[in-house]
């Protein structure tokens, strides 16, 4: 994860010096000149890395909740939302799934939460009153609300900043497949 001013990074101790070296020669928009040597720098030169922008909430917007939690498995449960275990948030009109949230327990202190609203339910507010609600569910629980989306999803990122997750320009850089 890059911030602004600096970085926190989780990468093999082996590749600690060779990472803070290659993220030393950041450009003026933080990422641009890193792909390269990030991906040199952990041994996979030429492998893709992931830039996502990386989001987080201690204040959920106060939208009325919409959803539901029924468990992953229910079969109303679109297949995405199975992995996430435990039960989803979902929003549904006449009884059939028109969008949800799947929250990923990285551990006890953070719920990465996703989204997916069906094409026909874009625009009526869904995932934003969707994704508030869930974020209020995460904090309750006494761990931290993360987003996470891609910089060109522009629909992803006007969902987060009106549930109430800002942009503090902090990204997230993976190390994507071969």
């Amino acid at each position: 994860v890059l911030t602004p001013t600096g970085g926190v990074l989780s990468v093999p101790p082996a590749h600690r010096a060779a990472v803070s070296a290659a993220l030393d020669g950041r450009g003026a928009d933080g990422v641009s000149e890193v792909d390269g040597p990030l991906a040199a720098a952990l041994g996979r030169p030429g492998a893709p890395i992931l830039h996502g922008v990386f989001r987080w909430s201690s204040a959920p917007a106060p939208f009325p909740d919409l959803g539901v939690w029924i468990p992953a498995d229910d079969p109303s449960v679109p297949d995405w939302l199975h992995p996430f275990g435990g039960e989803v948030l979902v929003a549904l009109d006449a009884g059939r799934y028109v969008a949800g949230v799947g929250i990923k327990r990285h551990d006890p202190t953070g719920g990465e939460l996703a989204v997916v609203t069906e094409p026909e339910a874009q625009g009526r507010g869904l995932a934003r009153r969707l994704v508030s609600q869930a974020a209020r569910r995460v904090l309750a629980g006494g761990a931290v609300a993360t987003y996470l989306h891609a910089p060109s999803n522009l629909a992803s990122a006007r969902v987060a900043e009106a549930a109430g997750f800002p942009d503090r320009g902090w990204q997230v850089l993976s190390l994507g497949p071969p």
